[in-house]
């Protein structure tokens, strides 16, 4: 095949349809040409699907071999997981031009029209395919994916995903799904008290702030990773984040410093990952992952993951790494937030 009919292959758009934000990479001669995320309002119901589609590049809605995983059939617009499947499913069938194939983890790639039978197997399977990925480079791993709302740390023995889990419900059993992540999730869900200037102070259990404020004070957060509004609908500045953290405890920004502020917030940040490395902990304390097994991170919380492999001694290899040989030499760190999308995309040659 010469370089002139290699490019106009028809490319492969994977998708990652969630219930906060959609994920898209496109990748044409086994290179991933690009990725965007963008925010979805989905539990408004499919308008809000059709609001942020109409809003994406261009290249979203050119023709492609459409390959489709999606987490957003939890939303509560759906009746139960089945129709959150089938609706989503038929979604994409009459709006992504081309072919459409929707990702059903253990079941394979599914026709839409079959998804509603297979919902068992395609609902929140985002993580079985960037696991499926990391195991065509890596045989023994733990797979830690740390997004704005959850975290999926899931085992990959012999190449394969092998988590003891496999629905939101068992895999929250398991500590292979942890339901916290670094821009959604509210202080409160993470602790009942913290150390303010020498004190233990309860917390207000309201939604003032979130752990996207903690990662801004503490330097974390990397632009454009908080997609939705703050929780008091107002601004993202340092200050603002400060202000909000400062409710959580029933205090005005002006009761403290820059410094209390920051201490804080590195509580919170604490507090997040304790649940996290102990999930880890129990995961590696497996017979089937051996002791040199690193941990394979990606996803917004990134940083954090990293942070955790430190934590437990073990080496971290960012799943961006592993697949350099098919992204761009710009824009890596997309590809590692929009994991599932790209893994999709990549599975799907």
């Amino acid at each position: 095949m010469t370089a002139a009919s290699a490019s106009t292959q028809t490319p492969v758009i994977g998708w990652d349809l969630g219930g906060v934000h959609v994920k898209a990479a496109r990748m044409r001669d086994g290179r991933v040409e690009t990725v965007v995320q963008a925010p979805c309002r989905l539990w408004r119901g499919l308008p809000a699907l059709d609001e942020t589609f109409s809003q994406l590049p261009d290249w979203a809605r050119d023709p492609a071999d459409h390959v489709v995983t999606m987490t957003g059939e939890l939303t509560d617009c759906f009746a139960d997981r089945a129709d959150g499947v089938a609706q989503l499913a038929g979604w994409a069938a009459a709006h992504l031009a081309g072919s459409v194939r929707i990702y059903g983890g253990r079941a394979g790639l599914v026709a839409p029209e079959h998804a509603r039978a297979a919902a068992a197997d395609i609902a929140s399977a985002n993580w079985h395919a960037t696991a499926a990925l990391v195991g065509r480079y890596r045989a023994h791993a733990l797979l830690v994916d740390i997004g704005s709302t959850t975290a999926d740390l899931i085992p990959v023995v012999g190449g394969r995903p092998a988590a003891t889990g496999y629905s939101d419900a068992e895999r929250l059993e398991t500590g292979e799904l942890v339901y916290t992540g670094v821009v959604r999730s509210h202080l409160i869900a993470l602790a009942d008290h913290a150390p303010f200037r020498g004190r233990r102070t309860r917390l207000m259990a309201e939604t003032f702030a979130t752990m996207a404020d903690v990662y801004r004070i503490t330097g974390d957060l990397a632009a454009g990773a908080d997609q939705q509004s703050s929780a008091d609908g107002k601004g993202k500045s340092l200050a603002e984040s400060e202000i909000r953290l400062a409710r959580i405890i029933g205090r005005d920004h002006g009761e403290g410093t820059s410094a209390d502020w920051l201490a804080l917030a590195t509580h919170f940040a604490e507090a997040q990952l304790r649940p996290l490395h102990d999930a880890a902990a129990l995961l590696l304390s497996r017979d089937d992952l051996p002791a040199e097994a690193p941990l394979v991170v990606c996803g917004a919380g990134r940083f954090l993951a990293e942070r955790l492999a430190a934590r437990l001694g073990r080496p971290a290899l960012a799943l961006t790494d592993l697949i350099a040989d098919h992204l761009p030499r710009t824009g890596a760190d997309w590809a590692s937030t929009c994991g599932p999308a790209v893994a999709v995309a990549l599975l799907a040659r």
